[in-house]
């Protein structure tokens, strides 16, 4: 049954395993379906309170996709998926699939990896920055939280459709892989013989990968000595650091 895809939404624990093991992922609200269908990916369905139903079909037209347009109530969109559904359209989007890393970042220069981030917010405000001000992939770890999770694409307004992504495999041999592509990798960490961001940007360096660590622990060791610098962002008035999110839109802009 289709409204299946939309029940307990805000299971956060069991929604992480269902969503993949079904091969699919929820876009939330007009505009970011619209851009997950611009970037073409296929929605299984779309639920709709009944005012959104003409956008909804509309959206499908446009994007010349053919698919179930479940309307309900308000009150029905509430008791299937376990809250108030303020923007009035959710969509379950099939999954895409994922490049290689080799595939991903042949031809790009600014490459974001994240290790260990499990706040989707934070997944998806990184993606914001990368889209905003520039980058040209997203390489995630095997720990860091889904980009395509209904809060990570909410966050992100629909730029996780719109930076190529992929997922490694091997971690930290991906850093191995990216140095072999002819990156420089820059692990941002705080450590004693860290550079300044400055001083890294000033570098010029051609091609660039700025690995990003958890939201308390920051980078693994074991990321870091893969790394060919580690980098930090001079910071004043006794702080340390910055919220990873906002410490990728720092470094993505020294390094534009």
């Amino acid at each position: 049954m289709l409204l299946d895809d939309y029940r307990d939404l805000t299971d956060v624990a069991l929604r992480r395993r269902l969503e993949p093991e079904r091969g699919l992922y929820m876009a939330e609200g007009a505009k970011v379906i619209e851009r997950a269908l611009a970037a073409g990916h296929r929605p299984r369905s779309i639920l709709v309170s009944p005012r959104w139903e003409g956008s909804a079909r509309a959206a499908l037209a446009a994007a010349g996709v053919d698919a179930p347009v479940l309307v309900r109530s308000e009150e029905e969109l509430e008791a299937v998926t376990g809250f108030q559904v303020h923007r009035g359209a959710l969509a379950a989007m099939e999954r895409p699939a994922l490049p290689s890393v080799a595939d991903l970042v042949r031809g790009a220069r600014r490459v974001v990896v994240l290790e260990g981030i499990v706040d989707h917010t934070n997944v998806g405000a990184i993606f914001r920055s990368a889209a905003g001000i520039g980058a040209d992939a997203i390489i995630c770890a095997p720990t860091c939280a889904d980009p395509l999770y209904r809060r990570s694409v909410k966050v992100s307004m629909g730029t996780v459709f719109q930076v190529p992504w992929t997922r490694a495999d091997e971690w930290p041999g991906a850093l191995d892989e990216l140095k072999e592509a002819g990156f420089v990798v820059a692990a941002l960490a705080l450590a004693d013989d860290a550079v300044s961001l400055d001083d890294f940007a000033a570098g010029g360096h051609e091609r660039v990968a700025v690995v990003m660590g958890a939201e308390g622990d920051g980078l693994t060791r074991a990321a870091q000595r893969a790394a060919d610098a580690v980098v930090t962002i001079p910071m004043a008035g006794g702080v340390d650091s910055l919220n990873v999110a906002a410490a990728s839109a720092v470094a993505l802009w020294a390094l534009r």
